[in-house]
């Protein structure tokens, strides 16, 4: 193949800047070979090198007694005790999904899910975040279609349930959605795998796949803003194929099993390139690789595409000499393509072969540690004004702004979508979704994990740091919300234009609030993504950190769900309420403002009050718990009631706070529980002795949600509404 010349317009095409380009030229002393440039291009993209992130994300607290694998690798690991790790991972395929939605999220699911095999790992469940366009934008209901028939197709093919997530609409994810995956895994603590090869000499082998032209440049693209023509970029999505990645998994453990493996790599992100410069550099190792042994379903493909390529279920390892055989008999076992295709070398040079000929020959440590390293200008959000209560007039009553908010598009139930997931598979999924947290039972218990996907971007728009503080305190919440103990999380941190000052000044102070919340509540990062660039035409999107939660039950069947389950029994709200409407979903959806402050977050407080509901739920206490969140506190009664089929009498609002307000507040650190009748004086003592805020709201019974001097409301209008905008709209109607 002639090798194109290298020009300033095909650097630029590249994604790689003038400034970046020299570097490079200074780097090598050369002009670099257009093989290379694709290297440089993939290594040094947003989305490989975290050149404008990196920097702030040192600032996250990482560590903890159970950490046993923090961020640096496929995914994190943390220690449950019994010999027992939790592998767990978050990543986003956002730009993929918007041109191609089907495709875009069944690679976005196998990508993450490959991540956590990788470690060693058998995945266990899955969950996600999608964040689509306004429901009445021309595309959306075409994109909610693709990427939730994406979503359930990979993950019900390979057999992993999906077991939790959120959904959302916003106009301004119009021109580029969000889909955000994570998986979990479980494994042998001593026996996990990692990406950094060692020993000279030693063989790298190709598994899986055929290699073939689909993704080329897609981490490239994923680093760019989008425009009118963005569906140019189609052949940049991959294509997934869910029943080789099953394959695969079995393959790759029932290698390692067998004790062959020195290094693992999944091919994700610029495919072959960054999985071998990954797996040397990490090792301070050399990598020589010939692309004559790569195994292609396509004629004639160059060393630039065959590098650049993103096919989907491929892996890369080191192996240990005298176990080839043995390695490649199990993967020629499970129908899988097997290639030694390099050697590990004390060079620290990356050199690629191809028809007898050097396409490529680079420093392989520079190729990551001398990526470009951005601190970006960045100037705080403005801070927005406090909304007080008194000021906000109720445009309807209390009754009849619940009925019409439990219909919205924020607070309706997600049903339509995750019923077209197999949340059930494997037989080991304690809580379906639609609670506070999925639980899922861990091989055949008494332990379970509680899993939750959480973040409210109206939040971090207008407060960054509260934003960040909120998302980490809300998954905290849902995980102790079932009897959980939080452990730790991956992010997902989904943000606009770095290079323009505002969206960076976002970033930044999302993560602070994120690091301080982690530190608070003792949660600690332990894997995650960045995902910039989400903008189209210059709009960006809503600052969207989204954050993973793990959580440990040591009995599973002491879990806590949200539904009522008795009449006569006493509803408690822990919890301070001073009816803190900014940036609630009744200010915008009831008043038609989406402005203001959102509410603060008392990191100590969230602490106390969510130990102690634990603390209740442990003891056998706590009958049902549900934490306090969008829409507040009416709406959080109102899902526990339709979840049970109970209703509740309520008493008024307290004089101090005006009405709409205590009911529709979304002030923090909250939780609605039920405890016997019997039982609640003595809770009411115990919460006064421990400082935590405890007051009875009512009693669980009826048919319908009746509150003090209002109207009462049906359980079964409650329910219609609450389940039927999502099909309604699906079927081309309610937008």
């Amino acid at each position: 193949m002639n090798q194109p010349q290298i020009t300033p317009e095909l650097v630029a095409s590249h994604g790689l800047k003038p400034d970046e380009y020299e570097r490079i030229l200074k780097l090598i002393g050369r002009v670099p070979s257009f093989t290379e440039l694709g290297i440089f291009s993939a290594m040094w993209n947003e989305h490989c090198s975290y050149k404008s992130s990196r920097l702030h994300l040192r600032g996250l607290p990482t560590k903890a007694p159970w950490v046993i694998q923090g961020p640096g690798e496929n995914a994190g690991v943390i220690d449950i005790g019994d010999g027992q790790a939790v592998v767990f991972k978050m990543e986003s395929h956002n730009h993929p999904s918007y041109i191609e939605p089907y495709q875009g999220a069944t690679t976005g699911v196998g990508g993450i899910l490959r991540d956590v095999f990788t470690m060693g790992a058998r995945p266990i469940a899955c969950l996600n975040a999608l964040s689509f366009g306004a429901p009445e934008h021309p595309k959306t209901r075409h994109l909610v279609s693709g990427v939730v028939a994406g979503v359930g197709g990979y993950g019900n093919s390979f057999g992993v349930p999906t077991v939790g997530g959120q959904v959302r609409f916003h106009t301004r994810y119009d021109g580029n959605i969000l889909v955000n995956a994570m998986a979990v895994g479980l494994a042998d603590s001593d026996k996990i795998f990692y990406a950094a090869a060692s020993g000279v000499n030693m063989p790298i082998v190709y598994l899986g796949s055929k290699t073939g032209r689909d993704g080329i440049h897609g981490a490239s693209m994923a680093s760019a803003e989008f425009d009118e023509d963005s569906a140019e970029k189609r052949p940049t999505v991959q294509v997934g194929d869910p029943f080789a990645e099953k394959l695969l998994l079995e393959a790759c453990l029932e290698i390692m099993e067998a004790d062959c493996v020195i290094a693992i790599q999944d091919m994700g992100a610029a495919g072959l390139t960054c999985s071998a410069v990954e797996m040397g550099a990490k090792g301070d190792l050399g990598v020589d690789l010939d692309l004559d042994a790569v195994p292609t379903r396509e004629t004639g493909m160059s060393a630039y595409e065959m590098m650049l390529s993103e096919s989907q279920e491929r892996m890369l390892m080191v192996l240990k000499p005298e176990k080839e055989k043995q390695a490649e008999a199990i993967f020629r076992k499970w129908g899988l393509d097997f290639a030694v295709v390099g050697y590990t070398t004390p060079s620290k040079r990356f050199v690629v072969k191809h028809g007898g000929d050097v396409m490529a020959d680079l420093p392989i440590k520079e190729l990551g540690d001398e990526a470009p390293l951005y601190d970006r200008p960045h100037v705080a959000s403005p801070p927005q004004p406090v909304i007080h209560a008194r000021d906000v007039k109720a445009p309807i009553g209390i009754s009849s702004a619940l009925a019409k908010l439990i219909a919205t598009p924020e607070l309706c139930s997600k049903r339509w979508v995750w019923e077209q997931y197999d949340h059930v598979i494997l037989g080991n999924t304690v809580q379906r979704p639609g609670g506070d947290a999925a639980v899922v039972r861990v091989q055949d218990g008494p332990k379970g994990l509680a899993l939750t996907v959480d973040v409210t971007p109206r939040y971090c728009e207008a407060d960054p740091f509260e934003g960040g503080k909120q998302a980490v305190a809300e998954a905290w919440r849902n995980i102790t919300a079932v009897g959980g103990r939080p452990l730790a999380i991956t992010d997902n941190l989904n943000f606009g234009n770095p290079e323009r000052p505002e969206i960076m000044g976002q970033f930044v102070g999302c993560l602070k609030g994120i690091a301080e919340a982690c530190v608070a509540l003792d949660f600690p990062v332990v894997s995650g993504n960045v995902s910039l660039y989400n903008e189209t035409n210059g709009r960006g999107i809503l600052p969207t950190p989204s954050i993973g939660g793990v959580g440990l039950l040591d009995n599973f069947s002491k879990s806590a769900t949200l539904a009522f389950k008795a009449e006569g029994e006493a509803i408690l709200l822990i919890g301070e309420t001073h009816g803190w409407l900014g940036q609630s979903v009744y200010l915008r959806d009831i008043c038609g403002r989406e402005e203001g402050a959102p509410p603060p977050v008392d990191l100590a407080a969230e602490k106390r009050n969510g130990d102690v509901v634990r603390g209740m739920i442990h003891a056998g206490t706590a009958t049902a718990a549900h934490d306090v969140s969008d829409g507040g506190l009416l709406i959080a009664l109102a899902e526990m009631a339709m979840a049970g089929g109970l209703g509740a009498e309520l008493s008024a609002a307290p004089a101090a706070i005006v009405p709409h307000a205590y009911w529709f507040g979304e002030d923090q650190a909250r939780y609605i529980v039920t405890v016997r009748a019997e039982d609640a004086g003595r809770v009411l003592a115990k919460m006064r002795g421990a400082d935590v805020a405890c007051v009875r709201i009512g009693t669980s019974g009826g048919d319908a949600i009746a509150i003090a001097g209002e109207p009462a409301v049906s359980i079964a209008s409650l329910k219609a509404g609450f389940e039927g905008w999502f099909p309604a709209y699906m079927n081309g109607g309610a937008s």
